[in-house]
């Protein structure tokens, strides 16, 4: 007030949330967003069907997706999905673990914000217990990496999803992808293409040394199948090119329109021509060839493939060693790649093209089959989750033991750590410990099995080895790195990094302001997407 008057800073209609309530506010947002896939971990983890504006459907216990297909609105619980984003885009897997560690972490913090503690303080202590972890976790990782532990890895990400009952063939196949597109210890899976087609059992699924086109081909009088295929790859398309300027052509006799149309048959039949010259049998355009060139190719009997998308394109000049050609004058015999065969084949009614048995490929394609659409779409995320983590075991030759092992030996050691910290940051990497508890704790509530036994149970074990985790089948502790329960330990160390510094964000703020046009100016937690709130 101005004598008087008040002063307005913020427009009319804008929210504000000052000091605890708003930190209250952003924890129970996280917390419930932690909740809601909290009982998706593990191998015995439930599933979520997600069902859009359109009716659409999604069935999945993976984390990213889910978070990914619920309409989140509060900005605190937007960070965590954030989170989830980050695991997947780095390491692939382990979204699910980064975001309850997060809520767990901010539900302590909780605790000790109603302690007077203040959340800078907490911030700090969480920030040093968090460079422990991940010192501590570097000195219980295993560094043998061989091609058995490579599968062990890939049917532990497998386990629990749609993929369970053939993980071990899945595994074989995922293995084997990595491997063929890795360049040393480097791995980009990029290379590695994932095609799906339901109507078939997931057994039935196979890697192709070389790459599957979702296209048919363009002319029916073309071969279904060529032997030892020459390949030429174009980006340009075959047909007369419109002229980039407007032009008129005056045509004042029958004899000229008829030169016009055979000067223009020609340039097509040039273009044809070229490319039979050059030596190739097949080719992938990525634009268009228009029906007078389609004719021509098919007299020549050349298998012809247009509107490829560049991605296939790229993958099919690695698989195949072609080089892509934007000039058809610049076609050349070294230019073109070869497989050992290319055909049309008929899959769940469609036509698709499989170019295969290419030598030293270095581009793949996994086929992946299913009974129903939404089985198949379950089956690719699982088998993309097992790609990122063998890629990531294949790029770091480092692996941590898993059923809750890593995290009950963080906590441990954490705990120890504690002791020798003054301050009240002692107060914080305890809780930060407890926090990381949460995992194998949220494994043995899943299973159906009592969490505070398991826990106890866990610790006692962890006194001579810090490998032993919980076997949620039998509800027994055991080694889990005899058992081959094995994950990358790049999964952990991010989930623990992420989690902590969204943690940390959260905590710091203590002022939220929220325009009119926010379209959320409550920014009630509970109204996330439409979610009850959970308690």
């Amino acid at each position: 007030m101005a004598q008087g008057q008040p002063i307005f800073i913020l427009p009319e209609g804008t929210n504000r949330m000052i000091g605890r309530d708003a930190q209250r506010n952003n924890i129970l947002a996280a917390k419930v967003l932690a909740e809601t896939v909290r009982t998706t971990l593990g191998p015995k983890g439930m599933d979520k069907m997600l069902v859009d504006g359109l009716g659409d459907i999604v069935v999945t216990n993976d984390g990213v997706t889910i978070l990914k297909e619920m309409d989140i609105e509060h900005p605190a619980a937007k960070m965590l999905v954030e989170v989830a984003k980050t695991q997947e885009d780095e390491v692939g897997d382990g979204t699910t673990t980064a975001v309850i560690i997060a809520g767990e972490l901010l539900k302590n913090a909780e605790n000790l914000l109603d302690l007077d503690i203040h959340p800078t303080i907490v911030a700090m202590g969480y920030r040093q217990a968090a460079a422990k972890a991940q010192e501590i976790l570097d000195n219980i990782a295993i560094d043998t990496v061989d091609r058995e532990t490579l599968m062990k890895v890939a049917m532990t990400a497998m386990t629990g999803k749609g993929t369970e009952a053939a993980r071990e063939p899945l595994a074989e196949l995922i293995v084997d992808a990595v491997q063929k597109v890795a360049d040393g210890n480097d791995v980009d899976i990029d290379h590695i293409k994932i095609e799906k087609k339901d109507g078939a059992v997931v057994e039935e699924s196979t890697l192709v040394e070389g790459v599957i086109v979702d296209k048919e081909r363009v002319h029916p009088g073309m071969p279904k199948e060529v032997k030892d295929a020459k390949i030429a790859l174009v980006n340009t398309p075959l047909e007369v090119k419109e002229t980039e300027v407007d032009a008129e052509i005056r045509i004042t006799d029958p004899a000229q329109m008829q030169a016009f149309i055979e000067q223009e048959e020609n340039m097509v039949k040039e273009m044809v021509q070229k490319i039979v010259d050059a030596g190739a049998d097949v080719l992938f355009a990525q634009k268009g060839i228009d029906d007078l060139a389609q004719h021509y190719l098919a007299k020549a009997g050349v298998l012809a493939v247009r509107r490829v998308k560049k991605s296939d394109i790229e993958k099919l000049a690695r698989a195949t060693g072609a080089t892509v050609v934007s000039n058809l004058d610049d076609l050349e015999e070294a230019d073109l790649g070869e497989a050992g065969i290319v055909e049309e084949r008929k899959v769940s009614g469609e036509d698709m093209i499989f170019v295969e048995e290419c030598k030293s490929a270095k581009a793949v394609t996994l086929f992946v089959r299913g009974s129903t659409k939404h089985i198949v779409d379950e089956i690719v995320r699982a088998i993309e989750d097992a790609i990122g983590v063998v890629a990531a075991t294949v790029e770091d030759d480092q692996v941590v033991a898993g059923g809750g092992a890593p995290e009950i030996a963080m906590a441990k050691k954490l705990k120890d750590y504690a002791e020798s910290i003054s301050g009240r940051e002692q107060l914080a990497v305890t809780a930060f410990a407890e926090a990381l508890e949460v995992v194998p704790k949220t494994l043995a509530e899943n299973a159906g099995l009592d969490s505070i036994d398991s826990l106890v149970d866990l610790r006692a074990s962890h006194e001579d080895n810090p490998y032993m985790g919980l076997n949620v089948f039998t509800g027994k502790v055991m080694d889990m790195k005899d058992a081959g329960v094995i994950e990358p330990k790049r999964v952990k160390k991010q989930a623990i990094q992420s989690a902590s510094e969204a943690a940390e964000m959260i905590l710091r703020i203590d002022d939220v302001i929220a325009s009119s046009g926010s379209g959320n100016p409550d920014m009630d937690p509970a109204a996330m997407g439409g979610m009850p709130p959970m308690m």
